[in-house]
């Protein structure tokens, strides 16, 4: 098994990261405009990314520090993937560790999608600090 691991400090606090990779209006902002979700262990969140259907069930929230979502629908190298978002206040500034691991080998879809998430941590941090992301 192999993991895509990122590592970001943004300027914020975790508040404001939590509220982006949990709520609905955050997600929408950084990732996919297309996208269904609550900050509810137990819910699906719905991520459209043209004819690609992404749906993560939500397994754990620790509020402001943890997050925990198992894919469910998606495509067949991403069906029972982890995607975690590890925040830890430092210096008034949040450091962001995202996994996205249980991947069966390191494929060439593994390096797209390494490439993609490194794009939208980008995207998250931007938006985490000015407002503004670049969704798909």
């Amino acid at each position: 098994m192999v993991d895509i691991k990122h590592k970001l400090v943004i300027k914020t606090s975790p508040e404001v990261v939590y509220d982006a990779v949990t709520t609905q209006q955050g997600l929408e902002s950084w990732w996919a405009k297309a996208t269904e979700a609550k900050p509810e262990i137990g819910s699906v969140n719905v991520f459209i990314f043209g004819t690609l259907r992404n749906e993560m069930l939500v397994t754990e929230l620790v509020k402001n520090e943890f997050v925990d979502w198992k894919v469910i629908v998606s495509i067949d190298e991403w069906v029972g993937t982890r995607l975690t978002f590890d925040l830890e206040e430092k210096d008034g500034k949040t450091i962001l560790r995202f996994t996205h691991a249980g991947w069966e080998a390191s494929t060439d879809t593994y390096a797209e999608c390494n490439y993609a998430w490194a794009r939208f941590m980008n995207s998250l941090k931007s938006y985490c600090e000015t407002g503004t992301g670049t969704p798909s």
